[in-house]
């Protein structure tokens, strides 16, 4: 079994995605089936999460476009 040399993936439920992007439920899913965010994680069959670090990517990202425009 392999294991990274990083600190373990974390992942976040919603309404702490929510809460870091300021953005809503439904327009996150929006932007997921667009392919424009982070698709989530299935953890079971009424729960998902998503990897900390690419809602962190994400909004890094979000503010590179703004300071490039």
């Amino acid at each position: 079994m392999l294991y990274a040399a990083q600190t373990p993936e974390r992942l976040i439920r919603l309404p702490e995605v929510m809460a870091r992007t300021g953005l809503g439920r439904t327009f996150i899913y929006r932007l997921v089936a667009k392919g424009l965010f982070p698709k989530p994680i299935k953890l079971g069959a009424r729960a998902s999460a998503w990897l900390e670090n690419e809602i962190d990517g994400w909004i890094i990202a979000r503010a590179a476009e703004r300071n490039s425009a």
